[in-house]
């Protein structure tokens, strides 16, 4: 019940006459109703009579349009004052209209130019008026006690004008920021299904290229040598297993958003998996320290791969760090899939000056595949797409001495020291 009347109030506040506020509306036709009445009231002892009648129906009439019109309404009013003034009939009640006039040009008129000359036009009636004024008291003082009366209502109107355009200004920055924040969120879905997609062809991709590989191998050598071929079969069982876990974790972080932790820092909110992902296990994010255990899957696949890491890592932004893990995790694929089994392969992270260069290099002496390699993949897209995040380069192609090498360059936020580990 209570959400319908809600309902019923907000149609009823907004409903309008003629493309206006029924509110403003009415209150517009109340104030001309007024100047009417003070001018019939006069039409028995007022000078000018019933002309003079006449000419408050007509600021009456004007008076309904000083919204929308402002200017030109002000306008109106003073040339049947004038008109007045011409006629000798000095001030009279209706005149209260050039007073609501000036009001209203100066609060709703686009430009402040036209209050203030509203203004100067209501100071020259002032003289005029006190000119006229009959009695006992002299002009000038008559003149002044108008002027104060007039220069009140200027006043009172540039203050809620300077209020009314306070408000607006407030109420367009609320609707800038709201848009802005629309972008943003549609920026930031637009950026979270990219780094979607790449980590499910990360996952996908390379575990099913491990996966075609020992499979064909282990059909290869199922009659030869079956200890090789159970071998093979464990490694794609293996394989399969982390894949659907890797998998599992991505969409877990999907279908279960993390609230954002209040002890994180600013750029805790841009970790690749998300906020929460460094305190959730489930949720960890890929690091350098785990590229010995990537290289380990890889060696158990058929690959004779070496790890040397020139420098000393410095520390990198989240996304940075899973960036080089990638590149190296897409060329270790690539070497299987194209050199074969048993391809010698060379893993290089060098990190010195401003950048890290992440090499990796295969032999092509590998046994060839029992069936092609698929084409059409989107590895090297991928890393192009990862490496350009971060203002990187990419080259990749096949060396003199053959086989196949691929380098990325990314730069650092910060300098290192230069050191050498080497693992076997």
């Amino acid at each position: 019940m209570t959400p319908d009347l809600r309902h019923v109030r907000w149609v009823t506040v907004n409903r309008t006459i003629i493309g206006r506020p029924w509110r403003g509306v009415a209150f517009d036709v109340l104030v001309a109703a007024v100047v009417v009445l003070l001018g019939l009231a006069g039409l028995a002892n007022q000078p000018g009579g019933w002309k003079a009648t006449l000419v408050s129906a007509a600021m009456a009439v004007a008076l309904l349009f000083r919204r929308a019109h402002p200017s030109a309404v002000a306008v109106a009013v003073a040339a049947l004052a004038l008109v007045q003034v011409v006629a000798g009939w000095g001030p009279l009640a209706f005149d209260v209209a050039v007073l609501i006039a000036l009001y209203s040009v100066v609060k709703y008129a686009d430009r402040l130019r036209d209050g203030i000359l509203a203004g100067v036009g209501a100071a020259v009636g002032v003289v005029l008026a006190g000119l006229q004024t009959q009695g006992v008291i002299a002009w000038w003082a008559t003149a002044i006690y108008y002027g104060l009366v007039t220069g009140a209502v200027w006043l009172v109107a540039l203050n809620v004008r300077t209020r009314r355009l306070y408000v607006l200004t407030l109420e367009e920055r609320a609707a800038t920021l709201e848009r802005e924040r629309e972008a943003e969120a549609r920026a930031a879905v637009a950026g979270e299904r990219t780094r979607i997609a790449r980590e499910l062809h990360d996952v996908v991709a390379h575990s099913m290229a491990v996966m075609i590989v020992q499979a064909d191998g282990a059909r290869f050598m199922l009659d030869r040598d079956p200890e090789t071929a159970r071998q093979a079969v464990k490694v794609v069982a293996d394989t399969g297993r982390q894949a659907l876990e890797e998998m599992r974790r991505l969409v877990g972080v999907l279908r279960e958003p993390s609230a954002p932790d209040a002890q994180a820092g600013p750029g805790a909110a841009d970790a690749p998996d998300g906020p929460g992902a460094a305190a959730d296990p489930a949720h960890r994010r890929l690091a350098l320290t785990e590229l010995p255990a990537l290289l380990d899957r890889f060696r158990a696949a058929g690959l004779r791969a070496r790890h040397t890491v020139t420098g000393e890592p410095a520390p990198m932004p989240p996304g940075l760090e899973l960036t080089v893990y990638r590149v190296v995790q897409e060329g270790l694929t690539n070497a299987l899939k194209h050199a074969g089994v048993g391809a010698g392969v060379e893993v290089t992270v060098a990190c010195a000056g401003d950048a890290v260069v992440v090499r990796v290099v295969d032999d092509g002496q590998g046994r060839p595949p029992v069936s092609p390699a698929p084409s059409g993949g989107h590895g090297l897209v991928g890393m192009r797409e990862r490496v350009g995040v971060y203002d990187g380069s990419l080259t990749a192609g096949p060396r003199l001495a053959g086989g196949w090498q691929v380098e990325a360059r990314l730069p650092l936020p910060s300098t290192s020291a230069t050191t050498e580990v080497t693992a076997a």
